[in-house]
C-alpha cells in the first residue's frame, strides 16, 4: 500500500463527501439522531473532516474541542458509539473504500471512545441531556 492512508481515501474531497454522508445517515439514525439535536451540522461536518483528514495524515489540522469537552454531558452510551461506527462502515462501504483503509482508519479514531462514550450501555436512541452545551456554529 502506497501512500498515506490521506492519499489512499481520496484527498480532502472525497473526505468531505464520505463525512456528508455520514452525517446525513447519522441524522437518520433512531439510534443516535436524537444525540444531533442541538448540533450544529455545519460545524459537525468541518470538524469531523479536519479531524479524519488529519488522522489519516492529510494537511488538515483538527482546531475543534477535545472529543471529552465536544462530548461532556451528552451522555453518549456504548451501543450509540457502536451505532456510530457501523454508521460510518456503511458509509465507506458504500463509497467502496478498501476493507485496509477502512480498518486504518478506524484503528486511528478508535482511541477517541474512551473521551466520547459517557454511559456504559448497549442501550441506544437516548435522548441528549438537558446538560449537554453544544459548541456553537462556526
Amino acid at each position: 500500500m502506497d501512500g498515506s492512508l490521506y492519499e489512499r481515501l481520496g484527498g480532502v474531497d472525497a473526505i468531505t463527501a464520505v463525512v456528508r454522508a455520514v452525517v446525513d445517515r447519522q441524522m437518520k439514525d433512531d439510534r443516535i439522531s436524537q444525540k444531533f439535536a442541538r448540533t450544529n451540522v455545519d460545524r459537525v461536518i468541518k470538524e469531523f473532516v479536519d479531524l479524519i483528514c488529519q488522522a489519516a495524515g492529510g494537511p488538515c489540522t483538527y482546531t475543534g474541542r477535545d472529543m471529552t469537552e465536544a462530548h461532556l454531558h451528552m451522555g453518549v452510551t456504548s451501543g450509540e458509539f457502536q451505532a456510530f461506527v457501523e454508521d460510518v462502515v456503511a458509509v465507506l462501504d458504500d463509497f467502496k473504500v478498501g476493507k485496509a483503509e477502512q480498518d486504518e482508519l478506524l484503528n486511528a479514531l478508535a482511541p477517541l471512545r474512551g473521551e466520547i462514550v459517557e454511559v456504559d450501555s448497549s442501550q441506544v436512541g437516548t435522548p441528549l441531556p438537558s446538560a449537554f452545551s453544544p459548541a456553537p456554529p462556526l
